[in-house]
């Protein structure tokens, strides 16, 4: 069994280079099922349900979120109607939306999906290693795999969080920092995992956004308004390859496409 996890959608070319690569990726490789990291997706900031529509119509199975989950508010009136869509289960009890989603895919399998948040450098939410144990003691035997996107900015805590769930998680994949890694491995005890995944959206940015204004925001110090950038667009994803018999996985493969 193949699952493509996609890095942080950044804007409209993100979603163009999804909608484009996507479904012909899902038949070149025979993915059966494909996640990605929509918090950036709506204007390079936050997601609206027009665009979770419009990803899931590119074959995505499951968006996952970050810390800008909610900077288009709307999302608080459609997030609780919407399964598919996650956000970092570690924010505190009654926070709109859900922590994780678990799918059942054509052969039967069951894949659990985690979204959280590291707390280095990032907004102060509950412990993510204490919310995974409790999410494993309460996903229990329901999800033949799971795999968690750890949307953090601290290459530490995310390869200490990997390694604290080796062998108990199916993958741990980073995002957030929008610059795909090279350490993507599997660990001791079977856990797939890469620090960060990357970004699918404009090739020539500044993490998706247009150079000029990220360079005179270092030089000036001024504030500026952050435009999404154009040009030729990347996806930058990596390709989950798990044994069904025995529940673990067979291989982690970094991909990087530029149209």
């Amino acid at each position: 069994m193949k699952i493509l996890m996609i890095g942080d959608i950044v804007g409209r070319p993100g979603r163009k280079i999804v909608h484009t690569m996507v479904p012909q990726l899902r038949k070149d490789r025979n993915i059966d099922f494909v996640i990605a990291n929509g918090e950036n997706a709506a204007g390079g900031n936050g997601i609206t349900q027009a665009v979770a529509d419009e990803i899931f119509s590119s074959e995505v199975d499951v968006i996952t979120g970050g810390n800008h989950i909610w900077d288009k508010k709307e999302v608080f009136d459609w997030i609780w109607r919407e399964p598919r869509v996650i956000r970092p289960a570690n924010y505190p009890p009654n926070t709109p939306g859900r922590g994780y989603f678990i799918s059942s895919i054509n052969n039967g399998i069951k894949i659990a999906v985690v979204n959280l948040s590291g707390r280095v450098f990032m907004p102060s939410l509950d412990c993510p290693f204490q919310t995974i144990d409790a999410i494993l003691k309460e996903i229990g035997n329901k999800a033949d795999f799971v795999i968690v996107d750890f949307h953090g900015e601290a290459t530490s805590e995310k390869v200490a969080f990997g390694y604290y769930t080796d062998g108990r998680v199916s993958a741990v994949i980073g995002t957030h920092t929008h610059i795909q890694t090279a350490d993507a491995r599997v660990l001791p005890k079977g856990t797939a995992y890469i620090t960060d995944v990357g970004m699918t959206g404009p090739y020539e940015s500044v993490l998706g956004i247009k150079k000029e204004l990220a360079i005179a925001s270092f030089t000036t110090r001024l504030p500026q308004h952050f435009e999404v950038a154009g040009g030729h667009a990347q996806l930058n994803a990596v390709l989950l390859e798990l044994d069904i018999s025995t529940a673990k996985v067979k291989s982690i493969e970094n991909i990087q496409e530029i149209d």
